[in-house]
């Protein structure tokens, strides 16, 4: 008792002591800025060099976008494909993680267009760059327009190697997604490959792991640009994201997953919640669903869910399922294009929720990912992070907290999906699971 006890206080302590490493960039960047708002003129030139590194920290996080993309798809697919447990909880896993992550985007969509957040940041954002960015997604839409079955042939690369050198995402996405399959069928002669996959996916981790570690000079840099031009009154502008954000969170955790609960098992709601909570408690500490997956999977476990379904469902549910990730990276794009007075066609909305699925499908399980792979999304616009330098700058001053409570969210769901099939498949201890005495050997 005594060792999960300390396990678990050193894992979400280590959660805040990273956390206050991005606060404290934050509060910094925050008084600096308002402090050069107050007192212009002679800041000019350092303004000019903290705009360059908060230039320089979204380049790099551009710079990891599509190896990460890439090899999170044939890593997670040919896994999937490869395994022997694929035919009895693989198309459930899929189906249910499916069903999850479609209703997350369809509420963030829904929330944000109802509560247009984006509308109040507008006089934020500077002129000239909004007319820029209108007439590129304008030019974008208009030649979508009246084109779809163009639009959907786009999705298919002539040229794969072309695509990978032009940085055009759905291309890439298209033929990786192929390519993974074909891995999956043609067994073990596809090792090679899968092993090499597999390198570029850890390499790609650990860089997003450095990027995130060297956030704090970045974010600094972002928000003392930002909050000495407009001053503190941007945050009062923001924190409407924030609770955008924040009910679609709720919504899920509160609504969708019991719901998914009662309709397709027989798992009792508010025992489940207390038979997870140490997991949830260090998903939030840490913002990382990978470093909180072992927890995840002793609570499955030890109240009574069997190996058999935890080894295959929740690792791969760390992985490919992060619909909290894609309910917040679809509020955070519909969210800057309000901010830069775009306006959407039904198409590009359907899009943007297209792309959410499959870029938090791709996204590393550690903190900060969601924002690296949002790229993914905002290209299917035609647009960078680094033309939306201004609007960019607002997601990550309040990213970390949102990070923290979206990982809950993320963690969450796994494990309701773990419990679901368990169910389905008489794979679940219900003694065990409804006899709160025995939970103390984790407590």
């Amino acid at each position: 008792m005594k060792l999960h006890i300390q396990t678990l206080f050193i894992a979400i302590g280590l959660g805040i002591k990273r956390n206050w490493h991005i606060f404290l960039a934050i509060i910094l960047g925050v008084f600096l800025g308002n402090y050069f708002h107050e007192n212009p003129g002679t800041w000019v030139p350092f303004l000019k060099i903290l705009n360059i590194v908060g230039q320089a920290f979204i380049r790099i996080i551009q710079m990891v976008v599509i190896p990460l993309v890439c090899s999170a798809i044939v890593v997670g697919i040919s896994s999937i494909g490869d395994s022997k447990q694929i035919g009895k909880f693989g198309k459930k896993m899929i189906l249910y993680y499916g069903i999850i992550t479609v209703l997350a985007v369809v509420i963030g969509a829904c929330l944000v267009l109802a509560i247009k957040p984006g509308i109040g940041v507008q006089e934020f954002i500077s002129q000239s760059a909004a007319i820029e960015i209108q007439n590129q997604v304008n030019n974008v839409i208009a030649e979508q327009k009246g084109q779809i079955g163009a639009l959907f042939l786009n999705m298919i690369p002539q040229n794969p190697l072309e695509s990978l050198a032009k940085g055009e995402m759905i291309p890439i996405i298209f033929f990786a997604l192929i390519f993974s399959m074909a891995l999956s069928k043609v067994g073990e002669i596809n090792r090679p490959i899968v092993s090499f996959f597999e390198s570029v996916f850890a390499a790609t981790m650990k860089i997003t792991d450095w990027i995130m570690i060297f956030a704090a000079p970045g974010i600094f840099a972002l928000t003392t640009v930002s909050v000495s031009s407009f001053g503190l009154s941007i945050f009062s502008t923001i924190s409407k994201f924030f609770a955008v954000v924040f009910i679609g969170f709720c919504i899920q955790f509160f609504i969708v997953y019991p719901l998914m609960l009662k309709l397709f098992s027989k798992v009792p709601v508010g025992t489940f919640y207390t038979a997870i909570i140490e997991a949830l408690l260090v998903a939030f500490g840490t913002a990382s669903s990978s470093a909180t997956l072992p927890l995840t999977i002793a609570c499955c476990e030890k109240r009574g869910i069997s190996h058999k379904v935890c080894s295959f469902v929740l690792p791969l549910g760390a992985t490919l399922n992060m619909d909290g990730t894609a309910l917040f990276q679809t509020v955070a794009v519909i969210f800057l294009t309000q901010a830069y007075g775009i306006t959407l066609e039904p198409i590009q909305i359907i899009q943007i929720m297209v792309l959410a699925l499959i870029s938090s499908s791709t996204c590393a399980g550690i903190p900060g990912a969601g924002l690296i792979t949002i790229a993914l999304v905002l290209n299917g616009l035609g647009l960078t992070p680094q033309q939306l330098v201004e609007g960019f700058s607002f997601l990550f001053a309040i990213d970390r907290v949102v990070d923290m409570i979206r990982t809950t969210v993320n963690v969450a769901s796994d494990a309701t999906v773990a419990a679901i099939i368990a169910d389905n498949e008489n794979e679940i201890d219900y003694d065990l699971l409804n006899n709160t005495e025995e939970y103390k050997e984790i407590i």
